[in-house]
């Protein structure tokens, strides 16, 4: 693994350049703009451009965005992500307000609201949380509305509030294998993400998670992954039946800075198939996996074949 840019053989040198099947549509056109002076307007902040996701181009021109609530800082320092970290701004109660009315003017089908984590916070910011999703909820009633959650620490009543306020999926994402976590996720803890997971399912609810791969990890450890989440999130039902994780999904990392941990290998398409066929094996209803995949990529897609999925189970 190479821990600079400048340095190392020249077969890990040739892990720098990106491959071919790794190019994303560039921002523009008129359906951008719309959604970039809407942001403007109420002053918003966006995941898409806050850890400068690849396919903002792509999900902008259709009308498709993440929204990023309790401010722009977080309070973690993960080794992958491009969010600033430090001390966040005074949490800003007019929020929930101004992320409802701009998705009523976005007109969406389906949106993915996401946050920072705030640990600095008694329930690590679950009460805005609640409050976003029921506004959203009220002012489109249309529109599906998914969660990306932080793990609030364990805080299990502040998760509870989020559980309460109904959103549609609940997304919270492992990020990497287990071996990973204190390289990738130094704050984090891998089972306390799959409690999380098991009880969202044990009140019924979507529940979705995901991955990034090419960050150290092996081919192996994504599939005892894939297991670990479906055995320690499986619910069972009143009438004997059994569900675990709904949705999952698996992208390519992509180093942000010279100052994040560095990419150690490109996974082939051929590859990412191969993840989504044994996710699909494992009882995963929908694995989105591919090199460009983020969780929020094709959300709105991955909640239809979720629905189609179940209408068709009866």
């Amino acid at each position: 693994m190479v821990l600079n840019n400048q340095t190392g053989t020249p077969e890990q040198l040739a892990i720098k350049k990106k491959p071919s099947w790794l190019k994303a549509k560039v921002p523009g056109g008129p359906g951008y703009q719309r959604l970039r002076g809407i942001m403007d307007d109420h002053r918003l902040h966006t995941v898409c451009e806050e850890a400068g996701c690849p396919n903002m181009g792509e999900c902008w021109s259709r009308g498709v965005a993440t929204i990023m609530i309790l401010g722009d800082t977080c309070t973690r320092a993960c080794g992958f992500c491009n969010v600033k970290t430090g001390r966040p701004n005074t949490l800003d109660r007019d929020e929930p307000r101004r992320v409802a009315e701009s998705l009523a003017l976005m007109g969406l089908k389906h949106v993915v609201i996401t946050s920072v984590n705030r640990d600095e916070l008694a329930d690590g910011g679950a009460g805005v949380w609640a409050e976003t999703i029921i506004r959203t909820r009220e002012s489109c009633p249309t529109m599906s509305v998914e969660v990306l959650i932080p793990d609030f620490e364990g805080n299990w009543p502040a998760l509870q509030m989020v559980i309460d306020a109904r959103p549609h999926i609940i997304n919270h994402n492992l990020e990497t294998v287990r071996r990973m976590y204190p390289a990738v996720r130094p704050s984090a803890k891998f089972d306390r993400s799959l409690d999380l997971l098991r009880r969202v399912k044990e009140q019924g609810g979507v529940a979705k998670t995901g991955i990034m791969v090419g960050i150290g990890e092996r081919d192996e450890e994504v599939l005892a992954m894939m297991t670990d989440v479906q055995r320690q999130t499986t619910v069972t039902r009143a009438d004997g039946t059994t569900d675990a994780c709904d949705i999952l999904t698996i992208g390519q990392y992509l180093q942000p800075t010279r100052n994040h941990l560095p990419i150690d290998r490109w996974v082939t398409p051929e590859q990412f198939a191969m993840f989504k066929d044994e996710g699909l094996k494992r009882g995963f209803k929908v694995v989105e996996s591919g090199p460009l995949v983020r969780s929020s990529y094709h959300a709105d897609h991955q909640a239809d074949v979720l629905s189609d999925i179940r209408t068709a189970r009866g």
